[in-house]
């Protein structure tokens, strides 16, 4: 997990979950809702990384709008615009 501060990354070691050699995911994200434990604010209202400059590279391929934003935005119930949900 190179973007680990373990590993010379970024990311701090406390908010990372260990997938394979290579990877990771934020805490929170595998539970059932998935809720990442560096997302601060209302998910519908407004909400900010509070990580977004060391974030991983799974967050750093979601981009707002995507198709994969999207279907996470329909699983919360909310409309496809992000528009001023966003920081």
């Amino acid at each position: 997990m190179h973007e680990t501060l373990s590993h010379g990354g970024q990311l701090p070691d406390a908010l990372a979950e260990t997938i394979t050699a290579r990877l990771c995911r934020l805490r929170g994200t595998d539970h059932s809702p998935p809720r990442c434990a560096a997302l601060s604010g209302r998910i519908g209202q407004r909400v900010t990384c509070a990580i977004y400059e060391w974030r991983p590279s799974p967050c750093r391929e979601f981009e707002a709008g995507s198709h994969a934003c999207q279907q996470a935005r329909r699983r919360h119930g909310l409309a496809d615009d992000v528009q001023g949900t966003i920081e």
